[in-house]
C-alpha cells in the first residue's frame, strides 16, 4: 500500500504501479461520480472563458487516466527513486490531512487525485497536468522537445496544496 513505501530502499516502476493498480481498485463508481461532481462544482470559480478547456483537462489527467493506469500492462524495469517519492508522499498526505479537515480538495476526488498524480509522474514520467492543461491569463502545459513546461510552475512550487513540488514539469521560461 502506499503508506509502506516509507519503509522501501528499493522499488522499481512495475511494483510501483501494482500498488497504485491495487489502491485504485478500491476507487468505485461512485467515488468517480462525486469526483465528477466536484470537478464540476469546482469549475464554477474558474473564468468561462475557459471552464470547458478547464474540465476537459482536468477529466483528462485524473479521471480517464485512471482507466489508463487500470488498464496499463506494460513491463516497466526502472527503479523508482525512493528518496524522491517519499518526498511526494509527505506533500500528498499534508494534502490529505487537509482534505480530511474539510479543506481544499473533496475527499473522493483526492484519493484519484494522489494515485494520478504519482502515476504520471513516476510510473509515465508526464506532467500531472497533460500538454493543453490552461491556466488563468490563457496559459497552457506545454510539450516540447521533450519537456513538460509549465506556465504556473515557479509560482506554485511551493504551495502546499499543489503538487508542483514533484511534478517533473519544468517552468515555462516564457513566463518568468
Amino acid at each position: 500500500m502506499l503508506k509502506d513505501i516509507d519503509t522501501f530502499k528499493n522499488l522499481n516502476k512495475n511494483e510501483l504501479m501494482q500498488i497504485l493498480k491495487k489502491e485504485a481498485s478500491n476507487i468505485d463508481i461512485m467515488d468517480i461520480m462525486k469526483a465528477c461532481i466536484f470537478l464540476s462544482e469546482d469549475a464554477k470559480y474558474v473564468q468561462g472563458s475557459y471552464r470547458e478547456e478547464y474540465l476537459k483537462s482536468y477529466n483528462e489527467a485524473f479521471i480517464t487516466r485512471l482507466k489508463v493506469l487500470k488498464d496499463d500492462q506494460e513491463e516497466y524495469s526502472e527503479q523508482v527513486n525512493c528518496e524522491s517519492i517519499q518526498e511526494a508522499l509527505k506533500l500528498l498526505n499534508k494534502q490529505e490531512a487537509q482534505v480530511e479537515a474539510g479543506e481544499g480538495f473533496d475527499p473522493d476526488f483526492f484519493k484519484i487525485y494522489k494515485i494520478m498524480s504519482l502515476y504520471t509522474t513516476f510510473i509515465l514520467e508526464e506532467s500531472v497536468h497533460p500538454p493543453g492543461t490552461p491556466f488563468p491569463g490563457k496559459f497552457k502545459v506545454k510539450y516540447e522537445n521533450g519537456v513538460y513546461l509549465c506556465p504556473v510552475k515557479e509560482n506554485q512550487k511551493d504551495n502546499p496544496g499543489a503538487v508542483c513540488g514533484f511534478c517533473i514539469a519544468e517552468q515555462d521560461p516564457e513566463f518568468l
